[in-house]
């Protein structure tokens, strides 16, 4: 499935919830749709499925050689983030009942649930009530039901809720596995390290605009970080005497022998190692990329502090 979206806007009052948002998803990637609440993504994806219609733009739906302003409802597996499954009725109940509600027969429904229960290790729990299971089992089953059907896309909003770190790995994998069977994911997260392991590319927006845009290199270009170096040495260092080794650079000291310094270009490496050996006794020197949380954080301070100006 592939979704053109151009130039969309959407308001409510005086509130404009989304603002001139374009971007294309292609078939079979996972697309990170990604902002503070507020940003505007709930907005997009209840354009996305139907539920609203964009006041101003347009959003073109490509599926088995037919057009559509939305999502087909055929078509689409949903995790919402306000769970919507049955506490009072057992695991195997909940599945069986959602599955047919998409149109597989009960046969079907039992094959496909009884592979995804032994994926997510929860075969031996299918008899009981889901109020029974833990918040991260709940949350696996949820998963379950959204892709039973074989949907060509999967909207995921917070898949990685109420997960210990194993099982968000699992998840990981779960979603790795939904592209290796083409189906296309749209996922909003906050976690940002599963993220950076997952989108093949994403959407950071603030306040109902796209703030960065594109594949993780070419988010970290369009941000221009500023090059980070991490120094570690072998006698401790005062933040004192590093302000005055470097009172032009941002510094960040770790530990009394690690710090790290913000380049303004990436050139000027060279002097600033050349200022160190001359004054310290380095014992490594490395630089660092930003990870996507580092530049969603400086992304939306940037964006805050373009608003607050004249």
């Amino acid at each position: 499935m592939q979704i053109v979206v151009e130039e969309i806007e959407k308001s409510y009052a005086t509130v404009v919830a989304v603002s001139k948002v374009s971007f294309t998803i292609t078939p079979g990637e996972i697309f990170a749709l990604l902002g503070p609440n507020g940003a505007g993504k709930s907005s997009i994806i209840r354009m996305l499925v139907g539920m609203t219609r964009p006041d101003s733009g347009t959003i073109t739906v490509q599926h088995l050689a037919q057009e559509y302003d939305h999502v087909p409802r055929r078509f689409l597996g949903y995790l919402p983030e306000d769970r919507g499954l049955y506490p009072d009725k057992s695991v195997e109940k909940n599945l069986l009942y959602l599955a047919q509600l998409h149109g597989l027969s009960k046969g079907e429904a039992e094959v496909e649930m009884r592979h995804w229960l032994e994926i997510f290790e929860l075969s031996d729990r299918r008899k009981e009530d889901l109020k029974q299971l833990s918040k991260g089992n709940q949350q696996k089953v949820q998963l379950i039901a959204a892709v039973m059907h074989k949907p060509a896309l999967v909207i995921l909003d917070e898949p990685f809720s109420g997960l210990d770190p194993i099982n968000q790995e699992k998840v990981v994998s779960f979603l790795k596995t939904l592209r290796e069977k083409g189906m296309t994911v749209i996922l909003s997260a906050h976690q940002m390290a599963m993220v950076e392991k997952l989108a093949d590319r994403m959407l950071l927006m603030a306040k109902g605009q796209v703030v960065l845009a594109g594949t993780l290199a070419e988010i970290r270009r369009q941000a221009q970080p500023k090059p980070e170096v991490v120094i570690e040495t072998e006698q401790a260092v005062s933040p004192e005497q590093l302000a005055l080794l470097f009172p032009d650079l941002t510094i960040n000291q770790h530990t009394a022998t690690r710090f790290s310094l913000y380049l303004p270009t990436a050139s000027e490496l060279s002097a600033c190692l050349q200022q160190l050996l001359s004054q310290l006794n380095v014992q490594s020197v490395s630089m660092q990329s930003p990870d996507l949380h580092q530049l969603y954080l400086a992304a939306m301070a940037a964006h805050a502090q373009q608003e607050v100006q004249p």
